[in-house]
């Protein structure tokens, strides 16, 4: 099945697929949408579909005609359930018919036109009277949350019939879970109360129940009760779930979002359409610009030309603040016949729309380079550096990371025709060395390399890029020369002035004088783009050595995250996994996390 998916390279994709909650987006060879799914993980959901053996019939049918995949991103899973709802009901893909059922996403009512409310699970038209929660992402989600509040607030969920024929209480009654409003034994009043904070809950403007489930966990732990405060840990899981924050569905604005991404030279500008309050997809521009361009020109040209044919909503948030916005917004007034606004500084959920925007042109933009063409193009300019016609299909590239000498990695990434080659990704615990000595851990690092390569007659790459001065160089080629490689060309990564990108020298065994390359040359962004990789690789390695060799928790290596905010985090979620799940909205409901430290953890966590 693999072998006939010749159109769309799933290898290099699969390469540059996250790890994050989102949606993914099939499309055919005519640019149809095929299909919309959600994911956890995307890489693992996006993986499965690419099985040698074992998809269903359909599955495998529906594959067949894939021609491209698009992912959008998202903070939590929640936001992804979400987000595919809404793409399902606006463009009807053919393959979503026959799996999903046509029924909406659920909601929890609240039936003010009765004397006596009831709580109630509810799918439809939204036609009854009352008020409405949600859409929540699932019926399970649901079911939990309507126990709980039927736990610690006793609104009633008995349907109306069943209600009006009681002459006595029912067992929910006697368990405590119901005030009995059908005989009487609450007031009108009283339970109006009860009613009232159960909305404001489940609106998330009140923190009542979770202070109750805190309060009732750390008792039962007190009195040695584990399992029944395991039991309130879960429960308070749970609700976090059903509450956290929804970034896709808020308002009811027609918002279009435009936000800009650079990166070794390569340019993409997406913009986030949202319409009704919803988002609505996205699309992705690869303009050619200078490099010498902000990014805030880029956008304003874009925005001129992008709109030239076709109307604007009433407001258009950017990515970058513009110079020029005021007259882009009167000339966008004119063509629509109504007042546009052009917009930077946003809150509340125009902020969590941009925010995902931002992540996902930077995604995109990082998909975009790993494309076969690209990479054709920068393995020629880099060829053309060393005055040789022998073309270059394999680089590969070394850098060292440590703490004050402590816990040292070494990393080696590989480049290919296809682009970065993750599957000959290698990482190097180095041991038995002065610690700090980065000459010793390199050539370490290359001999434990090239010996398993040479006894398993494995692949040589064509050039050996070492993050390093002449220093490292040297050390490279030393190693090299004692294992008789000679047809490697060697060549060190110096970094420039202030170690900014583009003045980079590099320096080449067997030649004096080093090599400064324009910095919007191809060949210079390809040699960016593997030294960050390999940087990122060694680092990544770093910390997970150090972290294992530590006993303390994750919570300790953020920043403005001591002792007591340690204890209301595992407090507030019950547990690491709880955080884990957690966006950053839900963060910043805990007492002492605000906006920013929110962000570290949650960014923390993620890595």
């Amino acid at each position: 099945m693999v072998d006939s998916l010749l159109a769309f390279d799933h290898k290099t994709f699969l390469q540059h697929v996250g790890q994050s909650p989102g949606i993914y987006q099939m499309f055919d060879a005519e640019g149809a949408l095929l299909y919309v799914g959600k994911a956890k993980n995307l890489k693992k959901r996006l993986s499965s579909y690419f099985r040698a053996t074992g998809l269903p019939i359909k599955t495998a049918a529906m594959m067949q005609k894939v021609d491209d995949i698009q992912v959008v991103v998202t903070h939590t899973e929640n936001e992804a359930l979400i987000l595919e709802s809404n793409l399902i009901k606006k463009h009807k893909p053919r393959y979503n018919i026959l799996l999903r059922d046509s029924k909406s996403y659920p909601f929890i009512h609240i039936d003010d036109s009765h004397e006596y409310p009831r709580l109630s699970f509810y799918r439809g038209d939204r036609s009854e009277p009352g008020r409405y929660f949600g859409p929540y992402p699932g019926v399970t989600a649901i079911r939990e949350t309507l126990a709980l509040l039927q736990k610690v607030l006793p609104v009633r969920q008995c349907d109306d019939v069943f209600f009006s024929n009681r002459s006595r209480p029912c067992l929910q009654y006697q368990i405590k879970r119901c005030s009995g409003p059908c005989v009487g034994l609450i007031s009108q009043e009283a339970y109006g109360k009860d009613v009232d904070l159960a909305g404001l809950f489940l609106q998330g403007k009140d923190e009542s129940l979770n202070t109750l489930l805190q309060r009732n966990m750390e008792q039962a732990s007190k009195q040695l009760k584990f399992e029944e405060a395991a039991g309130w840990r879960d429960r308070i899981n749970a609700l976090r779930r059903v509450q956290s924050h929804q970034a896709i569905t808020s308002g009811h604005s027609d918002i279009d979002i435009i936000t800009v991404a650079s990166l070794h030279g390569k340019v993409c500008v997406e913009v986030t359409f949202i319409r009704g309050g919803r988002h609505s997809g996205s699309n992705g521009h690869f303009p050619k610009v200078p490099l010498d361009f902000t990014e805030a020109e880029i956008l304003s040209a874009f925005i001129s030309q992008y709109y030239h044919r076709r109307p604007a909503p009433k407001e258009i948030i950017v990515g970058v603040a513009l110079d020029d916005t005021d007259s882009l917004a009167g000339w966008l007034t004119e063509q629509s016949d109504r007042k546009v606004a052009i917009v930077h500084s946003v809150r509340g959920h125009r902020r969590d729309w941009l925010q995902m925007a931002q992540l996902n042109v930077s995604e995109r933009l990082k998909r975009h380079l790993s494309e076969k063409e690209s990479v054709a193009g920068r393995l020629q300019a880099f060829a053309k550096v060393f005055d040789t016609d022998e073309p270059i299909k394999r680089i590969e590239c070394f850098d060292i990371s440590h703490t004050q000498g402590e816990q040292t990695v070494a990393s080696c990434v590989v480049f290919t025709e296809k682009g970065i080659t993750k599957s000959d990704y290698r990482r190097y615990n180095i041991k038995g060395i002065t610690p700090g000595d980065d000459y010793a851990a390199m050539r370490q690092a290359i001999q434990r390399r090239y010996q398993r390569v040479l006894k398993e007659e494995g692949k040589l790459p064509d050039v050996l890029l070492i993050d390093g001065g002449k220093g490292q160089l040297s050390s490279a080629a030393e190693i090299m020369r004692e294992l008789q490689i000679n047809n490697v060309r060697l060549v060190g990564v110096a970094k420039g002035e202030g170690r900014k990108p583009g003045l980079e020298t590099l320096f080449v065994e067997g030649q004096s004088m080093g090599i400064k390359l324009p910095a919007n040359s191809l060949a210079m962004h390809l040699v960016q783009q593997i030294r960050d990789e390999a940087h990122r690789f060694a680092i990544t390695g770093h910390r997970a050595r150090r972290g294992k060799a530590q006993t303390q928790s994750v919570l300790q290596e953020v920043a403005g995250v001591g002792a007591k905010r340690r204890q209301a985090l595992l407090k507030h979620f019950g547990g690491l996994q709880g955080i884990q799940q957690a966006g950053v909205k839900d963060l910043m409901k805990v007492p002492g996390i605000n906006a920013d430290l929110a962000n570290k953890i949650y960014q923390h966590l993620k890595k």
